[in-house]
């Protein structure tokens, strides 16, 4: 039967209505046959289990990101219900770089810029080369290893906290406060999730609170020292460090996973593709776009608006973006579902696009590029173990784990 159910006739839109349940196994293991189907009804789906409009077309999501008809900020009156339970974490997002839209976001963003550009990130090679190698040195002679904990973890999350400045002894609880956090962002996060996640960002403020005063009495040479000397609050300091901290390793390290799964998998010569820097580079950017670690981004309309064919959305009407649907469209590439680096139609928008773009893009790809490639690089008989399993943790798009035998 189709995942689609044609809607009444007494209903103004004229699309379809997707019936999809994302905990299936078959749609958590392979979301991109739904994906195909969207993209042969048009792209433009009706997402019951959500309650709002989908868009799944590259074209379409590139444009929408950009669209000032449209932001992240959620409008007056939209969140009911009791949040009493969630006051930490409202506190923290409040001032969210990611939640924010123009003129706040762009103040903020301008405070951290400077740290995220090609010649400031330059100098962190050095120390994802070591301590990529570190890694591996632990676990080389094994028979089998989960990448993810083992080595896709410790890289992005030591790097990110080197760059703001947080001790090697946060770095743990601060690993487990993003986890709890990131529980919210999936819309389905249960009553006791939600209270995990207040929980998290109270500790995560505590943390903050304490570090900044520290760095206010013994200024470094770290993005937490110059964000402290700023003319931020200590609130959107927080809440922008706390964002830095968890989109700086938690997409990240799903991307890594999959993109040493994608080249064990799909990959006719891995080992050869990565070799050169330019090689890395190239099938780095087809593993985020085959397979990107975020698949839904919503966002709400300013005012209404009307698409045609039947599509509108209210005022304060939240839609939704499927990155990783628009990344697979057949109208945008060759062979969609093929692993072709260096393909002359590379785009993707893994990364977002406009005002929210992601500002770590430059950091991850250089992180991914140097990690895998020293992976296989060390490890030339790299094998895996067993099938992976993708989590159920839609709209992330991640491994549970990653099982391989170092020596094959």
């Amino acid at each position: 039967m189709s995942i689609f159910n044609q809607m009444s006739d007494s209903s103004k839109d004229e699309g379809r209505h997707l019936s999809q349940d994302i905990h299936t196994n078959g749609f958590i293991q392979n979301p991109y046959s739904a994906y195909a189907s969207m993209h042969e009804a048009g792209g433009r789906v009706f997402w019951e289990d959500y309650g709002f409009w989908c868009f799944a077309n590259f074209d379409e999501v590139n444009a929408l990101l950009r669209d000032r008809r449209f932001g992240r900020e959620v409008p007056e009156g939209v969140r009911g219900g009791d949040r009493s339970h969630l006051q930490w974490f409202d506190r923290v997002e409040r001032h969210s770089l990611l939640e924010l839209e123009a003129p706040a976001h762009t103040r903020l963003r301008k405070a951290v810029n400077r740290a995220f550009v090609s010649s400031s990130i330059e100098r962190l090679k050095p120390e994802i080369e070591r301590l990529s190698n570190a890694l591996i040195d632990r676990f080389e002679s094994d028979e089998s290893v989960d990448l993810l904990p083992a080595y896709a973890t410790p890289i992005p999350l030591r790097v990110i906290a080197a760059l703001l400045g947080v001790p090697e002894e946060l770095e743990r609880p601060m690993l487990d406060w993003s986890h709890a956090m990131v529980r919210m962002y999936t819309l389905t996060a249960t009553r006791d999730e939600e209270l995990a996640a207040d929980a998290a960002c109270r500790d995560f403020h505590a943390a903050l609170s304490e570090l900044t005063a520290h760095k206010r009495r013994h200024p470094a040479a770290d993005l937490l020292s110059d964000l402290a000397g700023s003319e931020l609050t200590d609130d959107e300091l927080i809440s922008t460090a706390v964002l830095l901290m968890n989109a700086g390793h938690e997409a990240t390290v799903h991307q890594t996973g999959n993109a040493v799964f994608t080249l064990l998998s799909k990959a006719d010569d891995a080992h050869t593709l990565l070799s050169t820097p330019e090689g890395a580079a190239a099938a780095i950017e087809e593993a985020l776009r085959i397979e990107a670690p975020l698949h839904l981004f919503t966002r709400y309309a300013k005012e209404h608006v009307d698409f045609g064919d039947g599509v509108s959305v209210a005022k304060g009407g939240q839609i939704g973006l499927l990155l990783g649907a628009a990344n697979r469209d057949p109208k945008a590439f060759t062979a969609p579902d093929a692993f072709l680096p260096g393909r002359s139609d590379q785009k993707n928008v893994t990364f977002g696009a406009g005002i929210h773009f992601c500002i770590g893009a430059p950091l991850a790809r250089m992180e991914m590029a140097i990690s895998v490639a020293t992976l296989f690089k060390r490890l030339p008989k790299l094998a895996l173990n067993d099938q992976p399993r993708f989590a159920d943790t839609f709209h992330f798009h991640g491994l549970e784990t990653l099982t391989i035998n170092p020596q094959g």
